[in-house]
């Protein structure tokens, strides 16, 4: 409707966890209750910044023989989603459009903060609004890797850097510890990373989408 805010929801996972698979599926949900959608993903892919960050993830892709820096990656990731939030995020929000996003600041709290401090990463973050909902598919970090192989053998996606089971289990970790601080401490965590709800994303895809659904159904979407 005209001049009604609409909600803004990130969905959040390790690597294989389905965060792409389960953003289509509740766009698709969302729309047949009559809801305006926009499915959009972090890094973006058709911005400014978002297609270079996608180049430097892939493992192949070096500079002078190195990997570019974690905390240049970082401020990457900082710009493409300001840039994601001024001119999409918060355009279609104020229309009154629900706007699901694949990934947004929890994945660079969780992935970035491997290699950077994380009161660092949440500072180059601060002027990222927070989601309405932050849905976490929460899956092992074993399972998840066991999909991202057996999807690179039918796709061919090219490896990316972080596609490593030791740094799975740490970035699991992360989100883990981050969603139970945001839980524990709701007023700063809901300012920081909006509502955190856990879905278990070990479950058949279909079962998945429906708790997703039940998610959104219980907040009035």
């Amino acid at each position: 409707m005209a001049g009604t805010r609409g909600r803004f929801i990130a969905i959040e996972g390790i690597d294989g966890s389905g965060t792409t698979l389960q953003t289509r599926a509740l766009a698709t949900a969302l729309r047949a209750r009559g809801h305006q959608v926009v499915e959009t993903r972090e890094p973006t892919g058709d911005m400014f910044i978002g297609p270079l960050i996608r180049e430097s993830l892939a493992t192949s892709a070096q500079l002078d023989g190195q990997p570019l820096d974690p905390r240049a990656l970082a401020l990457l990731f900082a710009a493409d989603r300001i840039d994601h939030m001024v001119r999409r995020i918060r355009p279609a929000v104020e229309s009154g459009t629900i706007v699901l996003s694949d990934r947004y600041v929890l994945s660079s709290l969780a992935y970035q903060s491997l290699d950077c401090e994380l009161e660092w990463v949440r500072a180059i973050n601060r002027h990222a609004a927070a989601p309405d909902l932050c849905l976490f598919l929460d899956v092992p970090a074993e399972v998840a890797f066991a999909r991202v192989q057996r999807r690179r053998g039918l796709t061919g996606a090219v490896e990316e850097r972080f596609d490593v089971p030791a740094l799975q289990r740490r970035v699991a970790a992360n989100y883990d510890a981050l969603i139970s601080w945001a839980q524990q401490n709701p007023d700063d965590g809901r300012g920081t990373l909006g509502e955190c709800v856990r879905v278990d994303g070990t479950q058949a895809p279909e079962a998945v989408t429906r708790a997703l659904i039940e998610r959104c159904e219980a907040r009035g979407l």
